[in-house]
């Protein structure tokens, strides 16, 4: 059974910036429209009213201090409050392609490996531009790569499974390079007049490339363990769909966007996420001080701080366990991936470190590396 290696790794970092003070002014005149325009039926109690929201609570509520973003015009926007992309020719490149490729550009550049030679796509993603053909049989073409391509979503785990995924396609022979993609276009799919959520999220793709240990050129992590779980809960959820579009249900935006219970969620996540890493070290024989560093979910600073010091049974040193959150938001499937992508060069060889990634399912994913 052949070796797996992780030869590469790339981010797409958007074009656009929206901090935490331009998306709080942009909503709060958001609220001060709305609530003007319902002024009666808020008066009347029929209606409730919206209250605004400030930069200290998103710090405080997520440790979130900008994001990046593909269209920021329309985002902010307070008679809008979403993006607005401009279609796109079926013979034109779409939008999560054209970011799969630069981040998969970059990632086969830092492993010497022309996209040719690789013979697996996988594109990892929360949720796709459309239903078929696959994003991914589109990079594959846009590429030049060789062999088969597939989409895959378990939401914010997509990146850690589809690692497994590939990582096991190469160790029983179906694969030799592989690809795994996830452009995250979270934008579209966040409700940015919602003051609980409105924050949480921004725009990033990124791209990890596998290889077979007998070809790898310039392996820079061994992967020596995954692992993946699931569990399910309707606590994180997004209804959009063809069979929600055909139930006249076309007007409610909000039914069809990002949805969280964030208390039940912080709740159970947690331990359930803990648990799913103390287990996978357990079954490989790796302590905790073991791991030179841990690159968690980018979901919330808090819960990181949590996992991490349950983890390691103390607080992380400095470096141990790098947040990308405060610059890049929520991204989720490709948040660990950042993390692991912009704070792995320092490492030594033999020191290990594990990714990890959770979210809605409930859905946790790991994958145990060691530094070449």
């Amino acid at each position: 059974m052949a070796d797996v290696f992780i030869s590469g790794s790339g981010v797409f970092t958007p074009p656009h910036v929206i901090t935490n003070d331009e998306l709080v002014a942009s909503f709060n005149a958001y609220v001060e429209l709305f609530n003007a325009e319902n002024a009666e039926g808020i008066a009347a109690g029929e209606i409730v009213a919206k209250a605004p929201s400030s930069s200290d609570f998103i710090v405080a509520a997520s440790g979130i201090e900008q994001r990046y973003v593909m269209d920021k015009e329309g985002t902010l926007d307070p008679a809008r409050m979403c993006p607005r992309y401009a279609p796109r020719a079926d013979d034109e490149p779409s939008l999560m392609a054209e970011m799969g490729c630069a981040a998969a550009k970059d990632a086969l550049a830092q492993a010497g490996v022309v996209s040719s030679d690789v013979d697996l796509v996988i594109v990892a993603a929360s949720n796709m531009e459309r239903a078929y053909p696959a994003m991914a049989v589109e990079i594959q073409q846009l590429l030049d790569a060789g062999g088969f391509a597939f989409d895959m979503n378990v939401a914010c785990s997509s990146a850690t499974f589809g690692i497994q995924a590939a990582a096991d396609m190469i160790r029983g022979g179906s694969a030799t390079r592989a690809l795994v993609i996830s452009p995250e276009v979270t934008s579209g799919h966040l409700e940015w007049r919602d003051r609980d959520c409105h924050f949480i999220f921004g725009d990033v793709a990124t791209a990890v490339l596998l290889e077979a240990g007998d070809i790898a050129q310039n392996p820079q992590f061994k992967v020596l363990s995954t692992a993946c779980a699931t569990q399910f809960s309707n606590n994180i959820r997004n209804n959009f769909g063809f069979l929600r579009r055909a139930h006249d249900q076309m007007d409610d935006r909000r039914d069809m966007q990002f949805m969280q219970n964030g208390r039940k969620v912080f709740k159970e996540v947690l331990p359930l996420v803990s648990k799913h890493i103390k287990s996978h070290l357990d079954r490989e024989g790796v302590v905790a001080d073991d791991l030179s560093r841990l690159w968690l979910h980018q979901a919330n600073k808090s819960m990181n701080d949590y996992i991490g010091k349950k983890v390691l049974g103390r607080e992380p040193e400095a470096g141990e366990q790098p947040n990308i959150l405060q610059d890049y938001a929520n991204t989720s499937s490709a948040g660990s991936i950042i993390a692991f992508a912009k704070h792995s060069d320092d490492m030594a060889a033999g020191d290990k470190g594990l990714i990890c990634s959770f979210g809605a399912g409930y859905s946790v994913g790991s994958v145990i590396v060691e530094r070449v």
